[in-house]
């Protein structure tokens, strides 16, 4: 077990490290690795990239359980696929160094998913794998402390990597997990001749998932899991639009200022605090007055979960309203996931080790994971129905394709057609270079300009803090887009609003939409923490990185004296924004709770061991 659970401990560093920064780098650094002017993706976009990759590395594990369970066994397939885990890590570490950047990202993540197919339902099998009936009592405990292992691991990474990303830039927090990974693969290689092996079922497998009880396994369990799969869809944003939240929320917690990405860790602590807690408290405490099976463990944690997202959705709401809440509001959130968390996950990882025939163990654990998958394809495919395109950067698309293949060592503005193409004053002007000024300038942004400059001047009279949305549109009363129509004035968070027109088409939400996002940057300050002070340069990597290519805050050149920045965008919005896209989920989670108690009530379990002579008994 100490070859097992150190290799998990690695491993766990190694994924949850890359996983902490993915979406604060795709945001805010992927676009400055290869010294593009361009911004970089948006948070729906960068929302959806980051849970295509959670669905891709939890999808291919399936590929992993077949080649253990019917071709090489456990053990080797962990082995194997381990280095190309490693190979993964090595090419997001190479990002920037030569080549295109976004090519070394896609095939990194690629590599590693492939990777985490060996890896994922092989290792929790392999755990089960050294209990039989004699020591089948010692399981839960044990998977709690397998779990313990992963936690201890994240807890690490997640404070660590971030810290990595913002000061010592992407090469270093992309390399130092990959070196945990190549750690993680020979701790275990060192434990081969301590493992008990089971061998590959070969045409025994293929037999089991045909036979009664096997075709009777997985159809039970696959509404379990679709169950499960809602709460990772909620259980997963915590790498990505919890981070996003907590960039507007104050982060000065326990005397330290924290990375946005840092938080996620807390979910670590609390499972490490959790995990004795529930073992030897809550669960002994409950089992006093009526039976904890597993499947009231997850309806009580489907509960949970719902209140949670409830908690987020109106933190949320009082950002959309321009406060700063405190971290502290969002940690709560994080005690209240955790606890659904181990109420879920670590019962329904053990559930399915113990519902699997003797030789679909690693088959079966992938219907675990796939839980996972379809969790987060779901929330890739609400931030990729909720975006809203550009015209401007739809048509520039086709523009840049037409230009020739030497057009970026002489950089041009390109004029691109308005809504009427007709009109020859309504167009377009992208500008593909950060030198040459402004990215963008859309119909009407003299007007657009003066009204910014109106919501930032205000802001900055009133202490630098953005004026309410009645205040604004007070202040743009009489100002007018290009077509005539008034203009809008929203609050984003204490630091964002914008300043907003219809476009071409006078319909709100729509590619034609045209405005300026105002925005006041977080002092770079507000991210250090005086015990960390020595072991940092004085700029962040962003900042010298900014400055070596001559862009200026959110991602192009910005001359302006003002203390709040403006970004002029052509559509590229959401449908779904601030409070109402945590109103959605926390509404989906409780119809899944509601929904699960008739099914737990008419389930009936059944459970398999490893020990070849013993005949499966039901679980009751």
């Amino acid at each position: 077990m100490p070859h097992i659970i150190g290799n998990e401990a690695a491993e766990r560093f190694s994924f949850y490290g890359m996983k902490a920064i993915l979406a604060v780098f795709l945001a805010e650094y992927l676009f400055l690795m290869d010294g593009r002017g361009a911004g970089g993706m948006d948070e729906a976009k960068a929302s959806e990239f980051v849970h295509l990759f959670n669905g891709a590395f939890y999808l291919t594990p399936i590929i992993g359980a077949v080649l253990a369970d019917v071709f090489f066994g456990k053990y080797k397939v962990i082995i194997w696929l381990s280095l190309v885990y490693c190979a993964g890590h090595a090419a997001l570490a190479m990002m920037g160094v030569f080549g295109n950047a976004e090519t070394w990202m896609i095939g990194g993540l690629i590599l590693i998913s492939l990777g985490a197919g060996g890896i994922k339902p092989c290792v929790s099998a392999h755990v089960g794998d050294q209990f039989g009936a004699r020591n089948a009592g010692l399981l839960p405990r044990v998977f709690n402390w397998f779990y313990f292992s992963i936690n201890l691991g994240a807890f690490a990474s997640m404070l660590l990597t971030p810290w990595l990303l913002q000061w010592y830039g992407p090469h270093w927090a992309f390399g130092i997990p990959g070196v945990l990974m190549a750690l993680a693969t020979l701790v275990f290689w060192l434990g081969r001749k301590q493992f008990a092996h089971v061998p590959a079922g070969g045409v025994g497998f293929l037999k089991e998932v045909f036979s009664k009880d096997g075709f009777a396994a997985i159809m039970k369990l696959i509404p379990v899991y679709l169950f499960v799969a809602v709460f990772w869809a909620l259980f997963d944003q915590t790498g990505s639009t919890w981070i996003f939240q907590s960039q507007d929320m104050d982060r000065n917690f326990l005397g330290f200022n924290w990375l946005p990405s840092q938080i996620q860790s807390l979910n670590s602590v609390f499972v490490l605090t959790f995990i004795p807690l529930f073992s030897y408290g809550v669960y002994p405490l409950i089992g006093k007055y009526f039976p904890l099976s597993p499947l009231r463990k997850m309806g009580i944690g489907f509960v949970l979960m719902t209140a949670s997202f409830i908690l987020v959705s109106l933190i949320q709401v009082r950002i959309d309203g321009g406060e700063r809440p405190s971290i502290s509001w969002q940690i709560l959130a994080f005690a209240l996931l955790t606890a659904a968390e181990i109420m879920i996950s670590i019962v329904a990882l053990e559930f399915a080790y113990t519902q699997a025939p003797r030789k679909m163990k690693s088959f079966i654990m992938c219907f675990y994971l796939a839980a996972v998958s379809v969790g987060n394809f779901m929330v890739a495919g609400v931030n990729h129905f909720i975006q809203i395109p550009s015209a401007a950067e739809e048509q520039l698309e086709v523009a840049i394709s037409k230009l020739p293949e030497d057009w970026q060592s002489d950089p041009r503005t390109v004029v691109l057609p308005g809504y009427d193409d007709a009109d020859l004053d309504e167009v377009f002007i992208r500008r593909l270079s950060p030198d040459m000024g402004a990215a963008l300038e859309v119909p009407g942004q003299v007007g657009l300009d003066a009204a910014a400059e109106l919501i930032a001047g205000a802001a900055e009279e009133g202490g630098n803090i953005l004026p309410s949305e009645a205040d604004g549109r007070a202040l743009l009363e009489g100002i007018s887009d290009y077509w005539g129509n008034p203009l809008q004035y929203v609050i984003l968070s204490s630091t964002t609003a914008r300043v907003w027109s219809a476009g071409g088409d006078g319909k709100w939400n729509t590619k034609w939409d045209v405005g300026i996002i105002i925005e006041k940057p977080e002092e770079t300050g507000m991210e250090k923490s005086s015990w960390t002070d020595r072991f940092h340069p004085e700029e962040s990597w962003l900042e010298k990185r900014k400055e070596e290519l001559g862009i200026g805050i959110g991602g192009q050149s910005n001359e302006s004296p003002s203390l709040f920045s403006k970004t002029t965008f052509s559509g590229g919005q959401v449908r779904w924004r601030g409070a109402s896209y945590f109103w959605f989920f926390s509404g989906l989670m409780g119809a899944t709770a509601i929904l699960f108690v008739p099914f737990a009530m008419v389930y009936r379990p059944k459970s398999y061991l490893q020990d070849a002579n013993q005949e499966p008994e039901p679980v009751l």
